[in-house]
């Protein structure tokens, strides 16, 4: 068995990843700034016990390190898997610090001290398609960085020295890139929720533009498995795009979850488009299809059926919840 130390292990991916792990008898420590949230979004307490032993510490990288550095003394990791960073791509540009102090700041911290451990075999980087800018066709994992907004831009630096550290020093890092990734579990203030969550409550869906720009959801059980794979690969010094090939509209797919709650056309409040929005994510996934096997298993059908019934199943405690999305600085 494999110990994992899981940074942003509360997150949406992070805590699916961890019941993915536990679930192989892996022994898990795990980290993030906030404490753990309650059972809705915490997959890992789904189901029966798992026989992996998991430990969670409430540490912020951002802090002063010394917290961090006794747990990773403690603990020596030997794979570390960092889904770690602050999200939301329109609110990156109200407090732009914010998402640099975490994103590039917060991460080159982490990254020096994990350079001191011994037996650390694997260093997995969960990046984001959004320092690509807006792509048009299918684009490789060469495509060169063009990113739009705050968020983008943070973490295109944030990536760009995770390789340099492995160029330079050997680092042994390895980047993921999926697509948008949904399933049950996650924020509430995210689009495939939020449309069921307005739909059952019959709120109009907050739209911004007139939903057209594309995008190809991929399921979080296929996202963790794929990543799984390369935390127990052979692979160093390579960036993974993890994707499915169908492509979406977000107006289509508010009217998909509509029809999934038997309702008809999806009540809108329309928004103004957000500044940098990226049109298109076209990410080609060849890459990983060929050389570890995997693929993509749940439909997106599939896939929206299954957060309907985790939204119906909640819905008591999300009605009670801010569906909009809450900045912690």
């Amino acid at each position: 068995m494999t110990k994992f130390l899981v940074v942003g292990a509360n997150s949406f991916s992070g805590s699916h990843f961890v019941r993915r792990i536990l679930m192989e008898g892996h022994d898990v420590w795990g980290l993030g700034r906030s404490p753990e949230p309650t059972s809705p979004f915490l997959p890992r307490l789904w189901g029966s016990k798992n026989p992996g032993k998991f430990v969670f510490t409430q540490i912020d990288v951002n802090e002063p390190e010394s917290s961090l550095v006794d747990l990773l003394q403690e603990v020596h990791p030997e794979v570390v898997v960092n889904f770690a960073a602050q999200g939301m791509v329109a609110q990156s540009w109200d407090q732009p610090w914010d998402w640099f102090r975490t994103n590039t700041s917060g991460l080159s911290k982490l990254l020096h001290h994990l350079q001191t451990l011994s037996g650390l075999k694997k260093y997995v980087h969960v990046t984001t398609p959004e320092v690509y800018g807006s792509t048009d066709g299918w684009v490789k994992e060469s495509f060169e960085f063009a990113p739009s907004t705050p968020y983008a831009v943070s973490r295109a630096a944030g990536d760009w020295h995770v390789m340099n550290l492995h160029k330079v020093r050997g680092f042994p890092a390895v980047l993921t890139r999926a697509a948008n990734v949904y399933g049950p579990g996650q924020q509430l203030y995210r689009v495939i929720p939020r449309a069921f969550l307005s739909g059952l409550l019959e709120e109009p869906f907050p739209m911004h533009g007139e939903g057209l720009s594309t995008r190809s959801f991929i399921h979080i059980d296929d996202v963790v498995e794929a990543t799984y794979l390369l935390s127990l690969s052979d692979a160093v010094g390579e960036t993974f795009h993890i994707s499915t090939n169908e492509l979406v509209s977000i107006s289509d797919l508010v009217s998909q979850a509509q029809s999934l709650l038997g309702r008809g056309e999806a009540s809108v409040l329309r928004l103004p488009e957000r500044d940098g929005k990226d049109e298109k994510y076209q990410l080609d996934s060849s890459k990983i299809r060929s050389q570890l096997g995997w693929s993509d298993t749940v439909s997106l059908s599939e896939g929206l059926e299954q957060v309907r019934d985790w939204v119906v199943e909640n819905l008591p405690i999300f009605r009670e919840m801010p569906r909009d999305y809450i900045h912690k600085s």
